[in-house]
């Protein structure tokens, strides 16, 4: 057993945990820690590498599950309460959710292999940190005065559309879906609670099934000698992302957007300066 390539695991999966599902761009800190302090690629083969990073995603996954166990039993109509079954006309319901996840969906089908072989590069990255940072300065500074949506219940399916749109963005890498999706749902008036609560609820198909045919593509690659590295990496993925949302869904009605902005916009700075 390596310590070193566990060591690896452990750290990778705290900054999938931490960058995951909050505004800042897991890609642009991914890109600092492994490629600038822990290469990690000279330890394991590419391929190999794409897919630890598909298990750690999987246990930020399973992170949101559990924190929003309840919204998908009642989303999934598994709820076996008469009185709940009354009340679901007031909650969110999965044709929101459907509704939201279409546009980048398919046009993440449509483009996946020109984003893989165009996009991915520091220079994109840089420009989807600044440029997402503008966009999350712009939700705060023009949202409406008072929330049309507090919490995401109150979502409409004009809403979860548009949101779904702002989600296309996130196509870029380093523009967040997380930052994307929360600024553009305080843009068209929910609060940022319930943005992100609904950013979150998108996140789970979408991710998973991404992460699935990533995983079944390179299936071949896995060897039970990298288990301990993967072990660590989904561990770690996943109890850091179950803190990290916790403390992130109670934080962010107080703190708004516009710290995470700035955060990304020096993070934009220093990878800058370097790598190019």
């Amino acid at each position: 057993m390596n310590l070193w390539e566990i060591f690896v695991g452990i750290i990778l999966g705290m900054v999938e945990g931490l960058t995951e599902f909050a505004p800042v761009s897991s890609t642009g800190h991914m890109i600092i820690v492994d490629d600038l302090m822990l290469k990690s690629k000279e330890l394991f083969s590419q391929e190999v590498a794409n897919t630890f990073k598909v298990v750690i995603q999987l246990g930020s996954i399973l992170a949101v599950i559990i924190v929003f166990k309840d919204r998908f039993i009642n989303l999934l109509g598994l709820t076996k309460s008469a009185r709940e079954s009354v009340d679901s006309s007031n909650r969110l319901e999965l044709k929101q959710v459907i509704i939201g996840l279409l546009p980048a969906g398919v046009l993440g089908f449509l483009f996946e292999d020109y984003i893989d072989e165009h996009l991915f590069s520091i220079n994109t990255v840089v420009i989807g940190l600044v440029v997402g940072a503008v966009l999350m300065l712009l939700a705060d500074f023009f949202r409406p005065a008072r929330p049309k949506a507090e919490t995401v219940d109150q979502v409409t399916y004009k809403q979860a559309l548009s949101i779904g749109l702002f989600q296309c963005l996130s196509l870029w890498p380093g523009f967040s879906r997380s930052g994307s999706t929360i600024s553009g749902g305080v843009l068209l008036g929910l609060s940022h609670r319930a943005a992100s609560d609904f950013t979150f609820i998108m996140a789970v198909p979408i991710m998973l099934g991404a992460s699935s045919l990533s995983l079944i593509k390179n299936w071949q690659y896995f060897t039970l000698a990298d288990l301990p590295f993967f072990i660590a990496g989904f561990i770690t993925a996943f109890v850091v992302s179950l803190i990290s949302i916790r403390f992130f869904l109670k934080l962010i009605n107080r703190i708004k957007l516009v710290p995470f902005a700035i955060y990304r916009i020096v993070l934009a700075a220093l990878i800058y300066f370097l790598f190019l």
